[in-house]
């Protein structure tokens, strides 16, 4: 072919070495694609490793270092992956040669690099085991089969977009990147998807919020509340080009015309129900509105799913109105139907529900003025009944004045003897107490009393003398004694008492010695004396000889 480029052995090396790379990326981002059990991750990361170390490449900083034998087929600069200051040295075959001494860091970096190059986009399905959520809202758990395991990670920022509660023992499909953790050489799964396998991810964040929702009571058919009966403002929360906010406005004019004001929201999609929420909280703030629907059509459970979220079931539960919940078809459930003060089959029923028909309320009307009107003639039939009895019962006006007149002069009379015989029994009364009173005067018992204290008097000054007389004989002789006991009636005789200095009565000649001081007390004074000798008393013999 004319103008076609001739090609060496050099080139066709070149080509072969680069078909096989690609066919190799191929079959093994084919591998990564489809869901591998933990197993089958270990072998391919061990076979990948292998196949690696076999290769003569040195990635330095900026770009790749080939051997000129082997063409630089895929090659990409690690600089590109925002890496610095990392280096890989080719495991040689070749024993004559000695490998490169890395460093901890130099090997743990080295193998994260080549880890998360391959495998920058894995699924892996298995079963969650020590699920631990941190502070910040990460999520760190294994996922695990028979035989091998591999440590997760999640990190908040997608965790908070998790649909579901994670738990010990359930199977799950994860999506992420392998790495490995420098800080403990420690090889992991970030994991940046995740969802259950066999029943769905929508189904099990389903029956998980009904659940926590129903313990904390929200279910409670006792904290239903009663729908207004006529309310003069009826709120819708939906969607302003769907097909249900015309159901709703049909069936209201057809009931009865009456004031609906639309709050609209989106009512799917991502944020839909914090939509939803505000479009209730501007509801709230309106004046007048005394319930409130919240309406969709039918759809999927992806499509019903704002109405599953928990920011609108707990908008629903602390609504100052009652709500009535009108989400999908008759066969639809969501967590909104169940916290709703009503649940209404279909938007349409919802408007039924709330609105009254002015038809039946006129006839209600009409019903209750024909009870009423019975009621009232029946009223006034017996009235009428009763006052023509009372009325035959009534004489001749005059004859009753005559038979009060009578009575009156009768109590009169009555009256007047009761009175006399009154005034009599007081004035006897009045003579028995005046009597009573003289023969109490005060003065006559003055004059009684005064008597008896000086016949008192006389009595207690002739016991006294009498006692005074006997105790003073008593107290002679009693003085006359005591006189003659009396130690200074010994001391009259010329006796004295000696005492030591300290006060001691001397009795005996060994109780002072010589030359010691001591007091002797005489019938008038006392003396202070210095002893000069101590002469004991001398013994008799026992024939009665002295000694």
């Amino acid at each position: 072919m004319t103008g076609a480029k001739k090609t060496g052995p050099a080139d066709e090396g070149a080509a072969g070495a680069k078909a096989k790379a690609t066919q190799s990326q191929l079959s093994l981002g084919a591998a990564f694609a489809s869901p591998n059990s933990t197993q089958e991750l270990d072998e391919v990361a061990t076979q990948s490793v292998v196949k690696l170390s076999h290769r003569n490449t040195v990635a330095r900083r900026g770009g790749f270092d080939v051997p000129a034998d082997r063409p630089a087929v895929g090659a990409k600069p690690l600089a590109e992956d925002g890496l610095d200051d990392v280096s890989l040295d080719p495991v040689t075959t070749d024993r004559s040669r000695e490998p490169k001494v890395f460093s901890v860091g130099e090997l743990i970096r080295s193998a994260r690099v080549m880890l998360e190059t391959r495998y920058a986009d894995v699924k892996v399905q298995g079963e969650l085991s020590g699920v631990k959520p941190s502070g910040p809202g990460h999520l760190y758990f294994t996922l695990k089969e028979a035989q091998a395991q591999v440590d997760c990670v999640m990190f908040s920022r997608e965790a908070t977009r998790l649909t579901f509660r994670p738990a010990d023992g359930m199977q799950i499909m994860c999506r992420g990147r392998l790495t490995i953790y420098e800080g403990r050489g420690k090889f992991q799964m970030t994991v940046v998807q995740m969802e259950p396998t066999g029943a769905g991810a929508l189904s099990l964040a389903f029956e998980q919020l009904k659940q926590r929702l129903a313990a904390e009571g929200l279910f409670l058919q006792s904290r239903k509340r009663p729908l207004p009966l006529l309310p003069s403002c009826v709120g819708v929360v939906t969607s302003s080009t769907g097909a249900v906010i015309r159901d709703i406005v049909h069936v209201a004019h057809r009931r009865f015309p009456m004031r609906l004001l639309l709050s609209p929201t989106p009512v799917q999609g991502e944020g839909a129900a914090a939509r939803i929420v505000e479009a209730m909280e501007r509801l709230w703030r309106v004046p007048g509105v005394d319930v409130i629907i919240l309406a969709r059509g039918g759809g999927s459970l992806e499509d019903l799913w704002p109405f599953n979220e928990e920011v609108v079931a707990r908008a629903i539960a602390r609504s100052p109105v009652p709500v009535i919940s009108a989400v999908g078809h008759e066969t639809d459930f969501t967590i909104a139907d169940f916290v709703a003060d009503c649940r209404a089959p279909t938007p349409s029923a919802a408007a039924e529900i709330a609105i009254p028909e002015l038809r039946s309320l006129k006839e209600e009307l009409q019903s209750a003025t024909r009870r009423l009107q019975r009621g009232t003639h029946r009223e006034l039939q017996s009235a009428r009944l009763v006052l023509e009895r009372l009325t035959a019962r009534i004489s001749d006006p005059r004859r009753l004045l005559d038979r009060q007149r009578q009575a009156l002069d009768d109590l009169q009379m009555r009256a007047g003897t009761a009175l006399v015989t009154a005034m009599a029994s007081r004035q006897a009364q009045l003579i028995a107490m005046e009597t009573g009173l003289l023969r109490a005067h005060p003065q006559k018992r003055i004059s009684e009393q005064r008597a008896s204290v000086l016949l008192l008097e006389r009595r207690l000054t002739n016991g006294l003398s009498s006692s005074l007389g006997s105790r003073k004989q008593l107290l002679a002789r009693f003085q006359t004694k005591l006189e003659a006991l009396s130690p200074l009636r010994v001391l009259d005789r010329g006796y004295s008492l000696v005492r030591t200095i300290d006060g001691r009565l001397v009795t005996q000649a060994r109780d002072v010695q010589p030359g010691q001081r001591v007091q002797v007390t005489l019938r008038q004074g006392s003396v202070t004396a210095s002893v000069d000798e101590v002469r004991e008393p001398r013994q008799d013999n026992k024939d009665g000889t002295p000694s």
